[in-house]
């Protein structure tokens, strides 16, 4: 039949066409320069020689905070939220990919009629006295109809919303990245804070004994009431720190439990017993400035999201030129249900169709105009958010090289406290000092100790911070988009 022989002609027209010219610009990645080296000192343990390990929490060598990890990459509602949104991103992918391709509607129908029997043209006829007025009518067919891309507009927005599902995904990683620093930063200030409480309440059992004694001497006149007062208040000190540890122990019992996705003393029995502090390792890779472009998600992300605007606007530019589409209708019309697949039943039809706009008054230009302003603030926004990273990363690498340097000198001012105790103590059994000086140095031993503690937490927390701006750990717990294309391709 001459239908059947000319929809193949007409279809493989719209494949030639389809290939046709494509709108631009074209996306070329920017180039993010680097600096070859960190301006800051790479010391202390720190070295450039490669990347940062992924799993980098394991390098604390603490299986408490493993399993913290692991379960809040499970079960955290903020990277719930964000696999949400990668979902939708790859739904909206999908529909754009699907819109380049033709769309076929089927139909059937019946319906019961009757005509009127005056009707101004069957009424002024002569007509059979066994004429059909009244009538069943059975209609089955198929639409189809296809919007050739002629000028690349549909695969421009294709490749826009293929840039946002990978951005998406990158969105998700940057969610990881910082739910993983924030669990170890609340399990590092946890365990920092168990440690300050210990340290605090042997100092106020060491002043209750002191306090005792002051009181003894008073009462049997060896000395004055002002060695009670002095000894009281220093007592009284110590006590009033212990109230805000608590305070913050709890906090940040609660905070790993929401970050877990639990109510908030759901972990208090786990998290309760004394742990000691995570140590550092000794040796921590960092890489080199270019390898943090590389693995920071919002830096990824943010490249993606100006493909995607750069992609839009050869989208808008697409408006300016012909639509051309093709539609076509085949089907079957009958009155009687066994005559429906007669040939006599059949019809069809298909063409061509053009649409273009003649007239828009700059409508189309001025879309055009804007796009290009959104593409030209994803690209700065890129530039800042290189320059942010190259930021953090550069200020963490000091923050934990210096903090080591604070640590040792307090160590060193430790120990010297300790000897001052020693020789106040020897010095007083043999009347050469008051028992004032032994307070004294018991007070700056005390908080010395206090300030080493929080040293030490500070470095953990310093390594944790520094991690992260490295943009460490979705690596390993990341969840890949689903049949990648090579049309997204990672920066």
């Amino acid at each position: 039949m001459s239908w059947m022989k000319t929809i193949p002609s007409v279809a493989a027209a719209g494949v030639v066409l389809v290939g046709g010219c494509e709108v631009g610009p074209n996306y070329q990645p920017p180039v993010a320069r680097a600096p070859v080296a960190w301006s800051s000192p790479v010391a202390n343990g720190l070295t450039d020689g490669a990347s940062a390990a992924s799993s980098w929490w394991t390098s604390f060598k603490d299986a408490e905070l493993d399993s913290l990890i692991l379960r809040a990459a499970s079960s955290n509602l903020d990277l719930r939220v964000s696999e949400a949104r990668l979902r939708q991103a790859r739904a909206v992918r999908q529909g754009s990919a699907a819109d380049i391709l033709p769309t076929l509607d089927s139909s059937a129908s019946y319906a019961r009629a009757r005509q009127s029997q005056n009707q101004p043209l069957i009424g002024a006829l002569p007509l059979p006295p066994n004429f059909p007025f009244e009538y069943s009518d059975y209609k089955a067919g198929f639409d189809a109809s296809w919007e050739i891309d002629l000028f690349g507009g549909k695969r421009r927005a294709l490749e826009a919303a293929t840039a946002e599902w990978v951005g998406a995904n990158e969105a998700r990683n940057d969610v990881m990245v910082t739910l993983l620093a924030e669990v170890a930063r609340n399990y590092v200030e946890l365990r920092g804070g168990q440690l300050r409480l210990e340290i605090a309440r042997r100092d106020l059992k060491l002043q209750e004994e002191a306090l005792e004694l002051a009181r003894f001497r008073f009462q049997t006149g060896v000395t004055s009431e002002l060695e009670v007062t002095r000894s009281a208040a220093l007592l009284a000190d110590v006590r009033a720190t212990i109230p805000p540890l608590d305070t913050g122990l709890r906090a940040a019992m609660y905070a790993i439990a929401v970050l877990l996705g639990q109510e908030p003393c759901e972990l208090v029995a786990e998290l309760s017993p004394p742990m000691p502090l995570p140590p550092t390792p000794p040796e921590v890779p960092i890489g080199l400035p270019a390898d943090l472009l590389r693995r920071r998600p919002d830096v990824r992300r943010a490249e993606r999201q100006l493909a995607a605007e750069t992609a839009r606007i050869g989208s808008a530019k697409s408006d300016w030129f012909p639509k051309l589409s093709l539609t076509g209708d085949v089907g079957s019309e009958s009155v009687s249900l066994s005559k429906s697949f007669e040939p006599g039943s059949l019809f069809w039809s298909v063409g061509p169709s053009l649409q273009w706009r003649a007239l828009d008054f700059g409508r189309v230009r001025a879309q055009v105009r804007a796009q290009t302003a959104v593409q030209e603030a994803a690209l700065a926004t890129y530039e800042k958010v290189v320059l942010i990273s190259l930021q953090e990363a550069e200020n963490a690498v000091m923050t934990y090289a210096q903090e080591q340097n604070r640590h040792r000198a307090l160590a060193d001012e430790v120990g010297e406290n300790r000897r001052s105790l020693d020789m106040a103590v020897s010095l007083y059994a043999e009347g050469r000092v008051n028992f004032l000086d032994v307070l004294d140095v018991r007070r700056s031993l005390y908080q010395s100790d206090d300030l080493l503690a929080v040293s030490d937490q500070a470095v953990s927390l310093d390594l944790i911070a520094l991690y992260k701006a490295l943009g460490g750990g979705w690596q390993t717990l990341r969840q890949e988009p689903a049949n990648a294309l090579s049309s997204a391709p990672l920066p």
